[in-house]
């Protein structure tokens, strides 16, 4: 199995980047890993990170349109802003879901650590939800998230993935600033015309 997640790593850090690079090709880079990386997390009996990766899946043909109808000139997709009143609500949403999520995998599954592999899988889905609508806060919570997955994955003895999520918090930082960065540079441009 360890070949089978070393592919799976190597294609999300690829489509990671891509991301960070608001390039639209990290979509289909990053549905090839979501499907790779099920079955290593059914494996390890992580199955709220099996079914995030379906989710996954489905948000990223989302994200995938939606980038493409929101491409600039340069062929990267344009960042826009999350209103604080949205981005408050997607976070109840995600604590919600995690309760429910981890509820059930704790009382219904011979889920391993229940609780936290769901709470980290309804924020990830929050933060995937802003990554399609193309919000630079994305990667803010994609930092907070990766720390936690760093740690699971550890106890999980599921080293290269850990690696991976290590690897997903320099790209989050880097996507962060150079989102941060085109979204100042295109306030200024709006400001000066």
């Amino acid at each position: 199995m360890d070949w089978i997640e070393l592919l799976a790593a190597v294609l999300s850090a690829w489509a990671v980047w891509l991301t960070a690079r608001r390039r639209p090709w990290c979509w289909p880079l990053g549905l090839l890993s979501v499907a790779v990386y099920g079955w290593v997390f059914i494996d390890s009996k992580l199955y709220s990170d099996a079914l995030l990766q379906g989710a996954f899946a489905l948000m990223i043909v989302y994200g995938w349109w939606r980038w493409l109808h929101h491409l600039a000139d340069d062929g990267r997709v344009r960042i826009a802003p999350l209103p604080a009143s949205r981005a408050a609500l997607h976070v109840g949403l995600g604590a919600l879901g995690a309760l429910a999520l981890g509820a059930f995998m704790h009382h219904q599954t011979d889920a391993s650590l229940p609780w936290l592999d769901a709470a980290l899988a309804a924020f990830s889905l929050v933060a995937q939800g802003w990554q399609a609508g193309r919000h630079a806060a994305a990667w803010w919570l994609w930092i907070v998230v990766d720390v936690f997955y760093i740690g699971q994955y550890i106890y999980k003895e599921l080293y290269i993935t850990a690696v991976l999520y290590a690897v997903f918090l320099l790209l989050a930082a880097h996507g962060l600033r150079s989102w941060r960065r085109v979204r100042l540079a295109t306030a200024a441009r709006l400001a000066d015309g």
